[in-house]
């Protein structure tokens, strides 16, 4: 991050054509455009009641247990649990350090280094008991994050980068030395250890957007932070040291520098064009050959200019839709069930489960311009290749991909995916906090 000082204020068939488009411009990107009355009509659907009930840990920490919140008597474990000595921080908590010559912070954070690491799909031989133990997987019911079962949930990460709690720097006479000052939050997508967003029911992949809406939502309400950020490392080359199906969120106290970037380019975009540069994009991309999958409400396909192979971006076609809890009930469905859609083609391509990371952009504060985006970054080019972000790049910023983008974009499209199945609405009803 530069040094910007800006803080926050205030069911089983497949389909690889898209009805309706010339064979000769495109095919194979996937169902078709939703009705806009079906669309219209769906925004009356009821949403369903998701529960929240949180638990404030002896430590301060929190932990969000969204769906069953009946076992109230096992929430006293979680706060109970005994997290050994080894695993808590050692040394100087999360601080940030500033490169003078780059003009960028840094997030130095020692105790992610003791942080646990499995990443077996399979159970270990012979072991019963507790589906943490069977997995040897912290995530899992009975292991020491969350010693209760659930169906999802929502944890400070005990090995941060940032928290909403940072300790004191090392040297407070230091200028070049800040507070780790944000968020960083585990989201638990199911308590389930083997699987992937695209192997989720559709009610649980429609629950985890709700989260995210949820989460994203109370943390752009502490005027304290600038920028709220979801997002997905899976797989062991993209840095995920845990096998288990989740993701994570982090929050800054500053804008970090690629967004403040974008947010430039909105603010230049408007004064060259008079109108909103993402709607332009979108409009542009629709009408490409770069379309992967076709729906009434995300943009998806291959951009004009990916940094990585089979980079996919999904981004909204309202404008308005500027962030996560933006979305109207039908966009809310429509991601969930795209996202699922984009995970399936890539586990497809190759014929395993494709290492990505995936992030979701919501709109800074005070941008307008702004259109909220999930986009996928997957290093394979190939079934044995991976992109490294080697010298140049990490010197430069100049990315180098090797793949042609609307060679990428047919590939995508070509692969037959399962129909979407309809995706249910949910809207969190948060219970009285424990602790």
């Amino acid at each position: 991050m530069r040094a910007n000082r800006h803080r926050g204020r205030g069911e089983t068939a497949t389909t690889n054509e898209i009805p309706g488009t010339p064979d000769d411009r495109r095919s194979g990107a996937g169902p078709a455009p939703h009705d806009a009355d079906a669309d219209a009509d769906a925004e009356d659907i009821a949403l369903i009641p998701l529960p929240r009930r949180t638990i404030v840990r002896a430590d301060g920490s929190r932990v969000h247990i969204y769906g069953r919140t009946d076992a109230v008597a096992a929430l006293e474990v979680i706060d109970a649990a005994d997290l050994a000595p080894a695993d808590r921080a050692v040394g100087p908590g999360p601080h940030l350090r500033h490169d003078l010559l780059s003009d960028d912070w840094v997030a130095v954070s020692p105790a992610r280094n003791v942080r646990p690491h499995a990443n077996a799909s399979d159970p270990l031989p012979a072991l019963t008991g507790s589906p943490a133990e069977r997995f040897g997987c912290p995530l899992c019911p009975g292991g020491p994050e969350l010693p209760v079962d659930y169906d999802a949930a929502v944890f400070d990460n005990r090995f941060p980068s940032l928290t909403r709690r940072p300790s004191p720097v090392p040297d407070p006479a230091d200028p070049r030395e800040a507070p780790a000052l944000g968020a960083s939050e585990v989201v638990m997508y199911t308590a389930r250890h083997v699987g992937s967003l695209a192997t989720l029911s559709p009610a649980e992949m429609a629950r985890v957007v709700a989260i995210w809406q949820d989460r994203t939502a109370e943390l752009w309400a502490d005027e304290r932070l600038a920028y709220v950020l979801p997002f997905e490392n899976r797989g062991i080359e993209v840095g995920a040291t845990l096998a288990h199906p989740h993701g994570q969120l982090y929050a800054f106290d500053r804008l970090p520098p690629s967004i403040e970037r974008r947010a430039a380019a909105a603010a230049a975009g408007r004064a060259r064009l008079g109108g909103c540069l993402t709607c332009a994009v979108v409009t542009e991309e629709l009408a490409s050959e770069r379309i992967v999958q076709r729906d009434a409400h995300w943009a998806i396909g291959v951009p004009f200019a990916p940094r990585w192979p089979y980079e996919v971006h999904l981004r909204a076609v309202r404008h308005g839709a500027r962030r996560l809890a933006d979305l109207r009930p039908a966009e809310s469905r429509a991601l969930a069930s795209s996202l699922q859609a984009v995970v399936a083609r890539y586990d497809a391509l190759f014929g395993f489960e494709l290492p990505y990371m995936l992030v979701l952009y919501d709109a800074p504060r005070g941008v307008e311009d702004w259109h909220v985006a999930a986009e996928f970054y997957p290093p394979h080019r190939s079934g044995t290749l991976t992109k490294v972000r080697a010298s140049v790049e990490t010197a430069t910023g100049l990315f180098i991909n090797d793949t042609l983008p609307e060679e990428s974009a047919r590939r995508l499209a070509s692969l037959p995916v399962p129909v979407p199945a309809t995706h249910p609405g949910f809207h969190v009803l948060q219970e009285p906090a424990d602790g």
